[in-house]
């Protein structure tokens, strides 16, 4: 059933998989069930397109080598058949022409009225828990929770829920397939078979986070920039395109392609499976907390840990707390010339002040129809932001145009309506809406958004345009926090002059140095790339021109963006400004912005200048888009192009010109904004279901250097210890049967003592190395270059070097310092100021335990597995905070590592806590003792003591902190069956 098709370049192993863009189109899982052998003739077609045309394949042989799978795949049915007590709810979805398009788990034939006051996001977990119900991973127990949620969403009730796939970019993909490589030395080291460890779900891998803008404003960008991209990233690359031969049900999409989460939207989305004629929601989790883009498809997702995706790819149910949902009313319509990105920035805000962590959002309400599906995917996508687990969209009519405009087939959208409507997960407007019941309400009306960006540290400070210049000098005034520089009034007018390529040019605070149309939260929606467009064709015609110096560029998510710029005919004219296409993926999003030029860079550097970077991203946290950008903000991609030509975020868009235009004539920003008739248009004439089709048919065969990369065949890696991409970690050295069972902490030394919103960035940063940091030394050591250097997120196959990288942004405030940043701490024993790893390794060589100390939201930001493993490989037992974000508290579970929280009105500064002291964190020495949520005693060394409550939410989590891990844990349960 699994297939290599090398002859291609393009290695895939793949379950037998329908062809995504055919006449005969189906979403049907990439995994079999229970086919016969004989479907599989007639079937063969369907999934040519995994194989090159030129393959040697024959058929005989494929039924041979697949028969003994299909063998035990009929077993496996057979026995989920007689286990599932809810088998009698499987009912046929009859076609309207005659026959069926297969069966489904009924939620109407239960007969319950609970079901239609339940939130669709809710009804998904259901339908889920009944079609998995086996009494054992999923028990008929669960399912009553789920209906009953009217009554447990507030109980912190415990349910298991199993999603229809798994998707990775690389950044996170690399170490989960590290991860699952290790496993299968681990298995094979305790005697058990080491192919036990293979994805049963079907896993999609993008890769997206490699490209950097190292080369802007020329017609060749988009090929120097992917052939330094191979150069830097080949050995990670070969390593991936190994793991697509070595496991099973994996699918890499080559880098160049896009960007994971427009790929998601575009392609890889199926809204419902059709699994050998199983039919059921498309469900995703990814490990990349933006996958809540899928959301605004109707497909439930949401972003977790690379390890809680690596045991949900083994098979192992998700273990999650039964959601609030939060219903969100949209009423009204959006403004002429506002953007999908202003609506975004202001329900972030909106939803920030309300409280969503750990929650569903569920969007609903007349104003649905006035938002395009990807109005709906761009608010979707920054659900992290806003902190909610999902910002939910269920399918309607939207939905089913947008599928068809993507190059899905009229069968299988019919298929998609016909059975949402028949499992009641289908909204139809035009019908009298039953009342759902929610637990809280919010209400917008479209019509009272403005043009706003926000920042100029964090995605949640929206700055409405209008008082945009205002604002930006009270964060000059303002000391030094989320919304402050404490740039003295007399240095506040500073400028600095220098030559750029041999003209003269100057900087000021406020100067937009970096400007980026970039990240799947825009490029995705082509409202907003069109009216980029047309903002830069009209400045053009006035004679505008953006400064030489302003380091420009534009990342589309997919291919399909670069042909409908130039079906537009706007590309030539983003190019006159500067933002020539520079590569397919995530790029300044993620901090991957590229070196700016020497002579701006010892600008802004020997001045002391705070520069501004204005993207169209969703994340700004301080020193992520680029270590010399104090200043970042988040706007839409028209505005992006609109600052860029401005060249400050220091100007009143209403009442200043942009600049002097064609005959001395002031231009403002009124003269070169497009009405949303006029991007309507565009829209309309430009974006094309033909552009869908033929980008999607092709993205599967590679490009040349992706297909002359050489793997080996080996399904166990064999790790070459002189690497500095790819190293076995140490996580399952010297690994017993036997879990070693819940840890206290004695005496220990506080590591570091941080206040409110830390993130992962913070934590683990993906960007660039600094050239002093104890990382660099070892890849110095090791022989590696400066310039090979490279980024953080690109090295994380390597412990090594990101054990090095942990807390090493140059950014990191640690009240251990007393006002002093950077990536330094106190090593309270001796007093000296040392790296975070330096003093980490001093605490683990002398056998003393470490804690960190923090405020409110620890860990907020990007799903970042490495900001739990790099904390764990430094010695850190425990965190002590006011609050966690739900991805990092899980994250550091299920590394080992005891997340606690301050009670209520509590933290380290009221209580007295300097970080100067001892810690001991008393645990029952028996797991079957320690209770999820319960109260704890944190005693410290001058005889004070204070309560915390553990944050091990769940039993399974308990079961992990056991076990010494996820990955421990999934080991021994695997080696057992």
């Amino acid at each position: 059933m699994y297939i290599t098709a090398s002859s291609s370049g393009f290695s895939l192993l793949r379950a037998t998989s329908p062809k995504l863009f055919s006449p005969s189109r189906t979403f049907a899982s990439r995994t079999s069930s229970s086919t016969t052998l004989r479907s599989f003739r007639p079937s063969l077609r369907r999934w040519s397109h995994r194989l090159h045309c030129a393959s040697p394949l024959t058929l005989p042989p494929l039924i041979r080598a697949v028969a003994p799978l299909v063998q035990r795949f009929h077993r496996q049915i057979a026995t989920m058949a007689n286990e599932n007590p809810f088998h009698g709810n499987l009912t046929s979805l009859p076609k309207p022409s005659g026959g069926e398009f297969g069966k489904f788990y009924s939620l109407p034939s239960l007969n319950d009225p609970r079901i239609d006051r339940l939130p669709y996001s809710i009804r998904i977990l259901l339908e889920s828990a009944i079609r998995n119900c086996d009494n054992f991973q999923v028990k008929k127990e669960d399912v009553e929770k789920i209906l009953d949620w009217e009554n447990n969403s507030t109980k912190q009730v415990e349910i298991p829920f199993k999603p229809a796939r798994v998707l990775l970019q690389d950044f996170t993909g690399v170490p989960a397939v590290v991860d699952l490589a290790c496993m299968r030395d681990a298995m094979n080291k305790l005697g058990s078979d080491s192919n036990k460890i293979n994805p049963l779900v079907p896993v999609d891998l993008v890769i997206d986070h490699s490209v950097q803008v190292d080369v802007t404003r020329s017609e060749n960008a988009v090929q120097a920039n992917m052939e330094l991209e191979f150069q830097r990233n080949k050995e990670r690359f070969a390593f991936l395109k190994w793991g697509s031969t070595a496991f099973r049900n994996m699918l890499v999409v080559p880098p160049g392609s896009g960007i994971v989460h427009q790929v998601n939207l575009e392609y890889l989305g199926r809204v419902v499976f059709n699994n050998e004629g199983l039919l059921y929601p498309d469900s995703v989790v990814g490990t990349d907390s933006h996958t809540t883009m899928i959301d605004g498809l109707g497909v439930a997702g949401w972003g977790v840990g690379g390890i809680e995706a690596e045991a949900a790819m083994l098979g192992q149910p998700m273990s999650m707390v039964l959601p609030g949902v939060v219903g969100f009313k949209l009423s009204g319509k959006l403004r002429n010339g506002v953007t999908a990105t202003d609506l975004v920035l202001t329900v972030t805000q909106i939803l920030r002040k309300h409280g969503v962590v750990g929650k569903f959002v569920e969007f609903y309400g007349d104003g649905m129809a006035e938002l395009s599906l990807a109005d709906r995917a761009t608010i979707a996508n920054m659900s992290p932001e806003y902190g909610a687990t999902m910002g939910f969209f269920p399918v309607d009519h939207v939905t089913l145009q947008y599928l068809k405009l993507t190059g899905r087939s009229d069968e299988t959208v019919d298929m998609i309506e016909s059975y949402l409507r028949a499992n009641k997960l289908f909204v139809d407007y035009n019908e009298l809406q039953q009342d759902r019941v929610y637990s809280s309400y919010l209400e917008l009306n479209l019509s009272d958004v403005e043009p706003c960006i926000s920042g100029p540290k964090r995605p949640h400070d929206r700055v409405p345009l209008k008082e945009m210049k205002a604002d930006w000098h009270d964060c000059l005034d303002n000391k030094v926090g989320f919304k402050g520089f404490a740039i003295p009034k007399e240095a506040q007018g500073k400028v600095a002059k220098f030559d750029f390529r041999g003209q003269p040019a100057e900087l000021k605070h406020g100067s937009v140095v970096i400007a980026a149309i970039t990240s799947c939260t825009n490029t995705s929606n082509p409202s907003v790339m069109l009216g980029a467009g047309l903002v830069a064709k009209k400045a053009h015609e006035l004679g505008l021109q953006v400064k030489p110096w302003v380091k420009t560029s534009l990342a589309p998510g997919s291919g399909v963006v670069t042909k409908y710029l130039l079906q537009s005919g706007l590309q030539k004219y983003l190019n006159e400004q500067g933002f020539h296409i520079v590569g397919f993926g995530c790029t300044t999003c993620i901090g991957n912005s590229g070196e700016l030029d020497e002579s701006v860079a010892s600008a802004i550097s020997e001045n002391d200048i705070v520069a501004a970077a204005v993207l169209s991203g969703n994340r700004n946290f301080e020193g992520r888009v680029h270590p010399l950008t104090r200043a970042n903000y988040l706007a839409s991609p028209p505005l992006v192009v609109a600052y860029a030509l401005a060249g400050t975020v220091d100007i009143d868009f209403e009442k200043e010109p942009i600049g002097t235009g064609k005959g001395g004539k002031n231009v403002y920003l009124r003269d070169i904004w497009p009405s949303t008739e006029e991007i309507a248009k565009v829209v309309q004439s430009s974006v094309l279901p033909d552009m869908f089709r033929s980008t999607y048919e092709a993205i599967t065969k590679g490009n040349a250097m992706w297909n002359q990369l050489q793997v080996p065949a080996d399904t166990l890696y064999s790790w070459d210890p002189n690497s500095t991409y790819i190293h076995e970690p140490p996580y399952f050295k010297n690994m017993t049967m036997d879990p070693p069972g819940p840890h206290g902490v004695k005496d220990a030394y506080c590591l570091l003592n941080f206040g409110d919103s830390i993130t992962t960035d913070h934590i683990s940063p993906a960007g660039s190395i600094n050239k002093d940091s104890p990382a660099a030394k070892y890849l110095l050591e090791r022989g590696v270059e400066r310039k090979d250097f490279n980024s953080y997120g690109s090295r994380r196959g390597n412990d090594e070097v990101m054990a090095r990288g942990t807390f090493a942004n140059i950014r990191l405030v640690n009240k251990l310092l007393n006002g002093e940043v950077g990536p330094k701490t106190i090593h309270i024993p001796t007093g000296e100021k040392l790296y975070v790893f330096e003093a980490a390794t001093r605490y683990k060589a002398s056998g003393q335990d470490t804690i960190v100390l923090a405020g409110a939201e620890y860990g907020s930001g990007s799903s970042r597995d490495w900001a739990a493993k790099g904390p764990m490989l430094l010695g850190v037992k425990a965190v002590i905070a006011k609050s966690f974000e739900r991805i990092h508290r899980s994250n550091l579970v299920g590394m080992g590592i005891i997340p606690l929280c301050f009670k209520p009105g509590e933290d380290a500064d009221t209580l007295g806590l300097t970080g100067h002291e001892r810690y001991t964190i008393d645990l029952p020495s028996k797991i079957s003792e320690i209770r999820p949520g319960q109260d704890v005693t944190v005693t410290i060394d001058n005889g004070k003591s204070f309560t915390c409550t553990v944050r091990f939410d769940t039993e399974v989590e308990l079961a992990y902190f056991n076990h010494g891990g996820i990955l421990p844990y999934v080991i021994r349960n695997l080696i057992k069956q």
